[in-house]
């Protein structure tokens, strides 16, 4: 609860002055009392840390006598010790856990939903609407006294979100502050609308993902959201999958590399601060790579390839980015429910990895050890095990009181250890501490309108939809057209709307289309639209052109979460569409907006050109248009294998040398590897080295490479350094990505690019269960994508 410093009486009513750690905030209740709402307003006084201050500044400000300061400051001195501010966390962590009652323990371990049960208007089941009022008698009946965890699904403005904190406050005993928790994959709601996951990957440009953690995170504290459920760093190995878009792509380093530049970015230095939030890694792990490509689906592994491959795409982002939540996903590991297993939960993540933070189930799997996987025969018990195992916070999983009752009468009946209730709610204190939510819990209320859409935001946006662009093919230079071109037809269903893809709503943002990107870039030329569904009318639009844009690919309903697909095809008639269009004879660029590799087979054999959009955000009609124009040099790299056919699946670059890729009617190449992009110029590789550490050494290898624009244009490259063990304890990939670096060179340009790898990323899981650098011959290939040639082998001496 607030610490009341002093209270005086005026003719306009009552001032409460109120020191919260490092905020002043002043509450006047205006006479006859109970006509009009109190109105509160805080200051933060950063510079003023201890309460002598704060006691001090106010007698000065409003002239109290100094006997009242002094009675300020013997308040503070005689504050619990969780409540002073300058107390290491931990030690505040404690002090509160031991003045918690059970009842009050376990609500911290549930989260509530806000739309439609607390404000008075919503839009939606998931947001309120923005001149909706916060409705205390809802919340004295939902949350009585003994406060709350976590709410979600509100998206409030920075009013909303002070009301709601400051009654949970002042409404329970111990004065713990909410953690607000919303979605923020690729943009807080209605904020800045950036390019999907799967585009900023295909940058390959770590400060790109660490400026796009940092602006999501900016925007959403600015309005009292405290945590975000991100990012997405399941390895998308099986295309299927409609979340394949959520991902940072198929291979282990670049998504761990990636994640961990998110984490930085959102987290910051300190989560203290009024523009970082919890980020929440997600979903821990292996969902990626479900049987048969459905969402929730098993996965099937051993301890080997869940270490090597599926947790190291998590590990930098915990380890080294301290993040401090986690997602326990839906699904099950050779029959272990991951909300059940603490193998991952408590072994891997804590026990190895150090995590902090606070495990959150994905809404309803905690549900699903009762209903779906049957290893729990009750409600209580699927509750109780979950907490048992790691999980700390469910989310939507069973009505509140089934799942609070459930874990006081588990611990009751010694099912439920008192040890592992305390683990769970020292990990959400611990966040809400780390945030600074005891000390200064209210949001300044001008800071939104600063920060959200800013200007830097927006062009954060643009320059990740433009270094995203992947040139897949450019058959006789079609590209980039001329400025100068007279006709252009636009075709297909993509031409017209702004593709964001999962989790972002359309009418969000800018929503520049392609159409709009085209006509404001070429405004001399006539452009004409057809959105295909008349297949002979766009055929005559591209007869009367000089150049045809397919506009094709997917959109939300065929792709994010819960479209899962059972056909990587182009979908509806959009092939038939392209084949007509393309038997006119007129220049046809294909441009894709979508989710997930399709096979485009016909289509690399029969149309020129075609760049790989993906889900570019609110800037993303503008970013396709200047790259087909030129303007932008593409350097976008996949991220994610294109098969050529559903029989080639699972199909990735990083496979085991054991994997045979014949068929009898297909050769098992893809249609595009791993890595793979075009550019308006050329690269070339030359001189690499390779200088292993000396023996016995826990030094670097250290690779470089000469890397050279051989062409008229000034571009991108993406130089790329793969390695294995010749020979091992265990069998490992044909070739593992070890490094990557985006470098940008003029004409004729050289530039050495080096790339150091310490010796720990070569570890395997051998035959032993140990992790283990080994003694051997390695191979390491570097070049522009993972079918790089230029090689050099080294041998190391660990």
């Amino acid at each position: 609860m607030r610490n009341r410093a002093t209270e005086l009486s005026g003719r306009d009513g009552r001032r409460s002055f109120a020191a919260v750690g490092d905020r002043l905030c002043v509450t006047l209740e205006v006479e006859p009392a109970g006509q009009t709402e109190p109105q509160t307003g805080c200051k933060s006084y950063s510079a003023w840390r201890h309460a002598l201050w704060i006691a001090l500044g106010l007698a000065l400000a409003i002239g109290v006598a100094p006997g009242s300061a002094q009675q300020a400051l013997q308040r503070a001195k005689s504050q619990p010790l969780y409540k002073q501010s300058t107390t290491p966390i931990e030690q505040r962590v404690e002090d509160l856990l031991r003045r918690m009652t059970l009842e009050e323990k376990v609500r911290q371990l549930d989260l509530y939903a806000a739309a439609g049960t607390l404000e008075d208007k919503h839009t939606g089941k998931e947001h309120v609407a923005l001149d909706a009022a916060f409705l205390p008698e809802k919340a004295q009946a939902m949350w009585g006294d003994l406060g709350v965890g976590g709410i979600h699904d509100v998206y409030p403005t920075s009013a909303q979100s002070n009301a709601i904190q400051q009654w949970v406050i002042a409404h329970n005993r111990l004065g713990i502050p909410a953690l607000f928790i919303e979605e923020g994959l690729h943009g807080f709601d209605t904020g800045t609308v950036f390019p999907a996951p799967i585009n900023l990957s295909a940058t390959w440009n770590r400060e790109i993902a660490k400026q796009t953690g940092e602006a999501i995170a900016a925007e959403a504290r600015a309005t009292g959201v405290d945590m975000i459920l991100a990012p997405v760093l399941d390895l998308a190995r099986e295309p299927r999958w409609g979340r394949v878009e959520e991902d940072f792509g198929e291979d282990t380093y670049l998504t761990g590399q990636l994640g961990l530049a998110y984490v930085r970015g959102a987290q910051g230095e300190s989560l203290n601060s009024d523009h970082t939030v919890v980020a929440e890694p997600k979903h821990f792990a292996g969902h990626g790579s479900p049987e048969g490509g459905t969402n929730t689906s098993p996965v099937h592994m051993g301890e080997r390839e869940l270490r090597m491959v599926m947790l190291r795409g998590f590990e930098p982002a915990f380890r080294e980015g301290h993040a401090m939540g986690a997602m326990a996903a839906y699904h099950e590991i050779d029959g272990i429910p991951v909300t059940a297993d603490p193998f991952l939960l408590k072994k891997v993540l804590r026990d190895e990895w150090g995590f902090q933070g606070f495990v959150l189930s994905d809404l309803g799997a905690i549900r699903r050890l009762y209903d779906v996987h049957h290893v729990a025969a009750t409600p209580k018990d699927a509750a109780c095990m979950a907490i048992r195992s790691g999980v700390d916070m469910q989310f939507y999983d069973f009505e509140h009181s089934v799942f609070q009752k459930a874990l006081v009468d588990c611990v009751h009946e010694g099912t439920l250890s008192q040890a592992d209730l305390d683990r769970a709610v020292r990990s959400v204190l611990r966040v809400k501490f780390s945030l600074g939510l005891f000390d200064h819990p209210l949001v300044d209320s001008e800071l939104s309108a600063k920060v959200n859409r800013s200007a830097e935001h927006l062009a954060l946006s643009l320059e990740s939809a433009r270094q995203s662009m992947t040139l897949l093919k450019n058959e006789g230079n079609l590209l980039p057209l001329s400025h100068s071109i007279r006709h252009i037809a636009l075709i297909g269903p993509n031409g017209n709307v702004a593709r964001y893809g999962d989790y972002e709503k359309e009418e969000n943002g800018l929503h520049i289309s392609m159409l709009d990107g085209i006509r404001k870039l070429a405004p001399q030329a006539e452009v004409t639209f057809e959105a295909g569904k008349d297949i002979p009318a766009a055929v005559t639009a591209a007869k009367a052109a000089d150049a045809v844009v397919m506009a094709l690919g997917e959109w939300q309903g065929i792709s994010g979460e819960g479209f899962d697909r059972s056909s990587l095809d182009l979908p509806d008639d959009q092939e038939q569409l392209l084949e007509a269009v393309a038997a006119t004879g007129k220049p046809v660029v294909l441009v894709l907006q979508n989710g997930r590799p399709l096979t485009i087979g016909w289509a690399t054999k029969h149309i020129s050109a075609i760049l790989e959009a993906w889900y570019p955000g609110e800037y993303g009609g503008q970013a396709i248009a200047e790259t087909l124009f030129g303007d932008n040099n593409p350097a976008g790299r996949l991220t994610i294998t294109f098969p050529r056919s559903l029989g080639q699946l699972p199909d990735y670059y990083s496979y085991d040398p054991s994997r045979m890729h014949k068929y009898v009617d297909d050769d098992g190449e893809p249609l595009f590897p791993f890595g793979f992009g075009l550019s308006y110029t050329t690269f070339r590789y030359d001189h690499l080295t390779v200088q292993a550490p000396s023996p016995g050494s826990k030094g670097e290898i250290r690779i470089t490479v000469e890397v050279t624009n051989t062409g008229e244009r000034e571009g991108d490259e993406v130089a790329q350094l793969y390695m294995r063990e010749d020979v091992g304890s265990v069998e490992t990939p044909e070739r593992s990505l070890e490094g990557f670096s985006r470098i940008h060179l003029r004409p004729q340009e050289t530039k050495n690019v080096s790339f150091n790898v310490p010796q720990k990323q070569l570890a395997v899981w051998n035959a032993g269960n140990r992790w283990a650098v080994e003694a051997g011959n390695y191979t390491a290939w570097v070049g522009g994508s993972s079918l790089a040639s230029l090689t050099a082998r080294f041998v190391l001496h660990p």
